[in-house]
């Protein structure tokens, strides 16, 4: 995990619907926060009664920036209060303007392509998060993109008053008239080369759009996702037989069993390893097998470079009787 953090306050708040509020966090002093691209998130420091903490040993919980990227004075996130989460999201909705919260710098493997032309943003629910900044940042470059934003309803969408009346904004609600509802063929179009989708919601919604884009034809080169939920839980990640993992740098050698993640012992054996989210869904232990076959269980990596040799410690484990990785 990373041990580097950045002190906030919270400079404004708002509730945007009864369930999701909108945080906007400065820098002590106004002092300018890093800059970041658009897609990326901040993990944020919560202990595990759900608490705000301010040292570096509680629970880690990942936001996206919904804010223009270029605003370095302040850093916005838009939160969704999960009755059924790990405590984050209901500590987050305690926040008050005034109260400090721990952050990490932005991280990002959700950005926006450079080979693109145009940009179809395709979003479900609190996952209009991430793509309200890549809208920012390709208004800003007049790009040609298209944002979709998909809610149960008005009363559950947030971030209406900026993207209501905009030309590239289209609003879908599942209890609106039969005209306005999200159809993901019309939305998609045919497959086109200089096109990149990107895809973020809840499960069930980011399948249903991935699984029908490459049923019309679409590469999986040119569908960007980000999940903020494994498809598989903890148990099934850590199921399956022992296997040794090795460690081309160190040479150490460590037995990885069943109910055990690779992350795990490499942490309980003192190793250095960089991780985060511990799910499999952020990417910040990602490491290259050198030698092996790995059984890849994350939801972040594409297929090509899981063919490149990367790897999530965190979530994935081994086909082989021995994985080694480049630590």
């Amino acid at each position: 995990m990373s041990n580097e953090w950045l002190d906030t306050l919270v400079v404004a708040r708002r509730e945007a619907t009864s369930r999701i509020v909108v945080l906007d966090l400065a820098g002590p002093d106004g002092t300018e926060l890093p800059e970041f691209a658009p897609g990326a998130h901040v993990d944020v420091l919560v202990d595990g009664s759900g608490g705000l903490v301010d040292g570096s040993d509680g629970l880690v919980r990942q936001y996206s920036l919904c804010g223009p990227p270029h605003e370095r004075t302040r850093y916005r996130l838009a939160v969704l209060a999960e009755t059924a989460s790990r405590g984050g999201s209901l500590s987050m909705h305690r926040l008050r303007e005034g109260d400090r919260l721990r952050i990490s710098p932005p991280r990002n493997r959700f950005g926006v392509s450079a080979t693109a032309r145009r940009h179809l943003l395709l979003a479900g629910g609190i996952g209009v998060t991430p793509l309200l900044a890549m809208a920012h940042a390709l208004e800003a470059a007049g790009a040609e993109y298209e944002l979709h934003y998909c809610a149960r309803s008005r009363a559950e969408a947030a971030f209406l008053d900026e993207l209501e009346h905009h030309p590239r904004v289209r609003l879908h609600f599942d209890d609106g008239p039969d005209a306005q509802r999200f159809a993901v063929a019309t939305a998609i179009g045919r497959p086109d080369p200089d096109t990149a989708i990107y895809v973020c919601g809840p499960g069930g919604f980011m399948d249903f759009v991935i699984s029908s884009a490459l049923a019309a034809g679409w590469g999986a080169d040119a569908i960007h996702k980000e999940r903020f939920a494994p498809t598989e839980s903890a148990e099934a990640h850590k199921a399956g037989g022992t296997f040794t993992v090795r460690l081309a740098k160190s040479g150490g050698e460590y037995e990885v069993k069943e109910g055990d993640s690779v992350l795990d012992v490499l942490l309980a054996h003192g190793v250095d390893a960089p991780y985060s989210c511990q799910q499999g869904i952020c990417g910040e232990c990602i490491v290259r097998v050198l030698a092996g076959e790995p059984d890849h269980r994350d939801d972040i990596l594409t297929d090509r470079e899981r063919a490149d040799g990367m790897f999530t410690t965190c979530s994935s484990r081994a086909l082989s009787p021995t994985l080694e990785l480049d630590l």
